[in-house]
């Protein structure tokens, strides 16, 4: 036995030792067909579904939206989408229909999946909060600690590769700073081991129509969503 196995072995004699006076009796392996630990651990505690998740919201009364609301906007698209867009709360229309973005923002957003390559159907679209808000006010701290954890839920069920926040509220809650949207676009920031993409909010390219460099700014931030998804990013003749 040469020097160098010699130093390995009391390196592994030394750490197991440590181990076992720490508590730790054994460690899992996987070999011969056996399991591991972490599948083990996957199969006694697989990952819930959207519909387990949406079955325990039941008809939430957990805030005080619950009372104010005519419908709870759960989230549509795929189960296992790339792409998760989360935006803020529900509108009016939203409200009505009980589907996010499906108001005049809404459409904005559906064109921008679409020049993506994509359709509603092949991502995944929810909001922090799952109520309309009165009167489009903003959200209340209590109102986020209790339908923020579902959103979350939502998001691991789903298992995206890229998460994209839509708007200051959406930046702001999930990656939990106070820094401008401004200057948190442009770039991807760790969501619990997701890539996210904060962008300015369709409402804002609405306010904004007469200002194509509003729209440009966004579509350079989703052009860094396909290709961190290595996806072709389509040819757009930039007009004006």
């Amino acid at each position: 036995m040469n020097t160098e196995t010699g130093e390995l072995i009391e390196s592994l004699r030394v750490y197991l030792e440590e181990l076992r006076e720490s508590g730790v009796d054994e460690l899992p392996f996987a070999v011969d067909g056996l399991k591991s630990a972490h599948s083990e651990t996957s199969e006694s505690h697989p990952v819930e579904t959207l519909e387990e998740i949406r079955a325990e919201l039941g008809e939430c009364c957990r805030c005080e939206l619950g009372g104010s609301r005519k419908n709870l906007v759960f989230g549509v698209g795929n189960p296992h989408a790339r792409i998760v867009f989360v935006g803020e709360a529900p509108g009016k229309d939203e409200d009505l229909q009980g589907e996010p973005f499906v108001g005049e923002a809404g459409q904005i957003l559906t064109r921008l999946i679409t020049r993506m390559g994509f359709t509603r159907q092949d991502v995944y679209i929810c909001n922090v909060l799952k109520c309309r808000p009165p009167n489009n006010r903003d959200p209340h701290t209590d109102e986020i600690e209790k339908c923020g954890p579902f959103m979350l839920r939502q998001v691991k069920a789903i298992g995206p590769e890229v998460i994209v926040a839509l708007g200051a509220f959406a930046a702001h809650t999930l990656l939990q700073t106070t820094v401008p949207i401004s200057k948190l676009r442009g770039k991807f920031h760790d969501y619990h081991g997701i890539p996210l993409m904060p962008t300015f909010h369709p409402s804002f390219l609405l306010r904004n129509k007469g200002n194509s460099e509003v729209y440009w700014t966004v579509w350079e931030d989703m052009t860094q969503v396909l290709k961190r998804l290595n996806i072709p990013v389509p040819e757009v003749t930039r007009k004006g």
